[in-house]
């Protein structure tokens, strides 16, 4: 197994996406970027931590390889925004890879380059590759929040439109459960 620690906006949004990708055995949601151990949900909304909200996931390369994970990791969020995701603002909901290996940011560094190639976004990708430092898990109701949450507002205007778009776009990728 491998692991790959990813900040595209709202954890609830990527972890409710990457939760159904072949391969992928466990996704798990915290904070990752920042200077404070063990931060809380206020501290990093506070934005004095310097975390993003990201997760961390655990994926057989065999399956899925982390090339695939970037892809679609690019194509589910905004990339080319500072600092947000649609009306989620702050320095919490930025988008970085925090890779493990250099073979990691090698790769994460082609797929931006091939997507910024393609042109499939107006503006620059702006996204953060940067060296793997710490990841805190986040609250026990932040996990698995889409799963446990599918009738939430939040999940059926932000996350739904994301997994439709994967199951459009990567049908071969997503587990039929």
């Amino acid at each position: 197994m491998e692991e790959a620690t990813l900040a595209g906006g709202c954890f609830w949004c990527t972890e409710g996406v990457f939760q159904r990708l072949k391969g992928v055995v466990e996704v798990v949601s915290g904070y990752s970027g920042g200077s404070i151990e063990n931060p809380t949900y206020e501290q990093v909304c506070s934005g004095s931590t310097g975390h993003a909200e990201a997760i961390q996931i655990k994926f057989d390369p065999k399956i899925i390889p982390f090339e695939k994970i970037i892809e679609i990791f690019f194509h589910l969020h905004d990339p080319t925004t500072l600092n947000r995701q649609g009306n989620d603002v702050g320095t919490q909901y930025r988008s970085a890879i925090f890779y493990h290996n250099d073979e990691q940011k090698r790769t994460a560094e082609e797929v931006r380059l091939r997507i910024e190639q393609e042109k499939v976004y107006q503006n620059p990708i702006i996204t953060e590759i940067v060296p793997f430092e710490a990841f805190y898990k986040a609250e026990a109701n932040h996990q698995n929040f889409y799963k446990n949450n599918p009738d939430y507002r939040y999940c059926r205007v932000i996350i739904d439109p994301k997994i439709e778009k994967l199951l459009r776009e990567y049908k071969n990728e997503v587990n039929e459960s």
